[in-house]
Parts: C-alpha cells; sequence; structure tokens
C-alpha cells in the first residue's frame, strides 16, 4: 500500500479510493452497497469515502430513481481521465515486485482463494 500510496498521494486519491475507481472503470455506475460487496467495505467506510472522492469531483452519488433507498455512484470526467495517470502507480508497482505478469495473475488468484475459503469458513458455525 506505501508503494501505491507514494505515487497516488500526488494524484490527490488514497489507496482506497484508487480501489474504487478501479471498479468503477470496470462498469461505471454502481450502487453503494455492489461498491460494497466487490471491495468488502461495508457502508460506513465507504460512504465517507465517496463524499471525499465526490468533493475533489472524481465521482457523483445519485438516488436510483426505481429505489431512492440506493444511491448510485458515477464517474465524472475528472474520474475517468485520471485513469491514465494512476496507471503510472500500477506500472510503478508491478516493477517493485518484480515478477512476471503470470506470477502476480497466479499469486492474485491464490489470494482471492484464501479470501473466498475463509468467506466459507464464516458461512460456518463452530458446530458445524
Amino acid at each position: 500500500m506505501r508503494t501505491y500510496r507514494d505515487r497516488l498521494e500526488p494524484l490527490g486519491i488514497s489507496y482506497t479510493q484508487y480501489l474504487v475507481l478501479i471498479v468503477l472503470w470496470e462498469k461505471n455506475c454502481r450502487t453503494i452497497s455492489e461498491l460494497g460487496n466487490r471491495l468488502r467495505l461495508d457502508s460506513g467506510t465507504l460512504t465517507p469515502l465517496l463524499k471525499r472522492m465526490e468533493i475533489a469531483g472524481f465521482v457523483e452519488r445519485h438516488r436510483r430513481q426505481a429505489d431512492e433507498r440506493e444511491v448510485e455512484v458515477h464517474l465524472t470526467s475528472a474520474g475517468r481521465s485520471i485513469k491514465t495517470a494512476v496507471a503510472g502507480a500500477r506500472e510503478h508497482v508491478v516493477k517493485r515486485l518484480g515478477m512476471s505478469s503470470a506470477q502476480i495473475m497466479a499469486l492474485r488468484q491464490e489470494l482471492m482463494d484464501v479470501v473466498e475459503h475463509l468467506d466459507r469458513m464464516g458461512e460456518t458455525t463452530p458446530d458445524s
């Protein structure tokens, strides 16, 4: 995270904000609950984070017309345009790792498998 932070801080975004941007670059217009599920963050963490991103001009939040209980998050033009600058941060981290793309992808998959396993373990009770 520190390696990312060194490159992201000059852009005015935190590592967690970077993660939100990645999810929105994949698919613009997500609800807060979708973002939370994808990033494994609760709304108590996401709401102030998104508020800061909105103040910075990277995202906009709107109540969903079909269901006003849900808030949609959209990228602004600033949020879309920072993608190129942020790509430099990712490339920097990849170089610092000294691993091939295949190794990085394999490690990522292993970590996702661990998270998935832990999630499944959390669904079982000690008595089961």
